[in-house]
């Protein structure tokens, strides 16, 4: 009990460290509403963010709301996680590094009845946080320049419940609604001879996005599962504040100006997961998704919306039969992760291509797991103009069990 009390603190410590922070410093989170999360439960970021067909028997699968119809009973669940990214960032004559410390979630699950349970979690959805410094650009129909410097911040988080309901022994179906919200922050600089220009624009959102998923277990070895998101419109207010400084004066030109924004659309997203067992001691799994954002009809001046897949590939292993030793307990695993992202600049897709190990360290006789990955990836390139990243991140979660209503053996 003393060693789980101690984990806990460290990692609240670590995720409200965390969360106080930037939770992207991508310079492609300026697009859209930001920088898609990965905000994986358990050990899911070691074997590539796959999953679709793993069950929350042992851990909260947020990946397939009918993974819960297969939880277990009197068994609390409770995950947090944090991570911590070093990233370099390249263009065609520059290279630059940055640390960052994220939150990534915070959920518990249990069971409601035989056949069926809930979870609840938080986490980030979408983040930005960029800077553009003194960059010289022309003004229309003249032969001078002047100089644009920009910083964002803000993003989405992700508040939802899931309900997931076992119809047979191999049979779940599953439903999740998630409650959208944040805001973006952009502060604009034009300086313009001897006048600058602020501009501060903030941007709230807010919406409603549902989420279907079944999981059907072919035999004991083999499980598929399915997953539905429904596309939903993200609701947008703007307001904008505008003041002029120059070497005598400060002006205010408008302040909390509310202006017409278009709403954000996400898209139909579809897709199918297989997990198998192999020897008893290796599990494989697969996952498969596609979004379509070609059919959101958005507009974008940076570039175009296009149809989304993302591969995850998963490999893990542990001991068959456990000895008394702690590290016959031990799972081991690795995976695989490509996304074609959705955002095409210049006939350029934004990709983002990763490789993981982990592993997952008992901490008591429940299914109680400090989970621990490392995962080393590349977004972008930098051709056309394009930043390239090179990433290591270290995802740390700590997966908990309790038993509820179990009477004591020995009084």
């Amino acid at each position: 009990m003393k060693i789980k009390i101690i984990l806990v603190s460290v990692m609240l410590i670590i995720t409200g460290f965390g969360f106080a922070q930037s939770v992207s410093s991508s310079p492609y989170s300026l697009f859209g509403l930001g920088s898609e999360y990965d905000a994986d439960f358990g050990g899911l970021p070691g074997i590539g963010s796959s999953g679709i067909a793993l069950p929350s028997n042992k851990f909260i699968n947020n990946l397939n709301p009918a993974s819960l119809g297969f939880m277990y009973q009197n068994h609390f669940l409770f995950d947090v996680g944090g991570k911590a990214i070093v990233t370099s960032y390249q263009d065609a004559s520059n290279k630059e590094t940055r640390n960052n410390v994220q939150f990534s979630h915070l959920a518990f699950a249990f069971p409601i009845s035989q056949k069926s349970a809930v979870s609840v979690a938080l986490k980030p959805y979408t983040s930005s946080a960029f800077k553009i410094s003194n960059m010289s650009l022309g003004i229309k129909d003249s032969n001078e320049n002047y100089l644009y410097s920009a910083t964002g911040t803000g993003g989405l988080n992700d508040f939802d419940v899931s309900y997931g309901y076992r119809v047979s022994n191999r049979f779940s179906l599953g439903v999740k609604g998630s409650a959208l919200f944040g805001s973006s922050s952009v502060a604009e600089n034009y300086l313009i001879q001897s006048t600058l220009l602020y501009i501060d624009k903030t941007t709230n959102y807010s919406g409603v996005r549902l989420e279907a998923g079944s999981q059907f277990v072919i035999d004991s070895t083999f499980t598929i599962g399915t997953t539905f998101k429904s596309p939903t419109k993200i609701n947008a207010s703007k307001v904008e504040s505008i003041s002029s400084v120059t070497s005598s004066s400060t002006v205010t030109v408008v302040s909390g100006l509310s202006l017409d924004v278009n709403d954000y659309v996400m898209p139909l997203e579809v897709g199918f997961g297989l997990s198998k067992k192999i020897r008893k001691n290796y599990n494989f799994s697969m996952d498969y998704q596609k979004s379509f954002w070609s059919s959101v009809n958005q507009s974008a001046s940076y570039g175009v919306f296009t149809n989304q897949d993302k591969l995850a590939l998963g490999l893990s292993f542990d001991k068959e039969k456990k000895g008394r030793s702690y590290f016959d307990h031990i799972k081991y695993s690795t995976g695989f992760n490509y996304d074609t992202g959705y955002l095409e600049v210049d006939s350029k897709k934004i990709k983002n291509v990763a490789f993981s190990v982990g592993v997952s360290l008992p901490i008591d006789n429940t299914f109680s797991m400090l989970n621990i990955s490392y995962s080393y990836g590349q977004k972008g390139s930098v051709t056309s103009g394009l930043i390239k990243e090179n990433y290591h991140k270290i995802s740390l979660n700590l997966s908990l069990d309790g038993l509820w209503f179990v009477k004591r053996k020995i009084e």
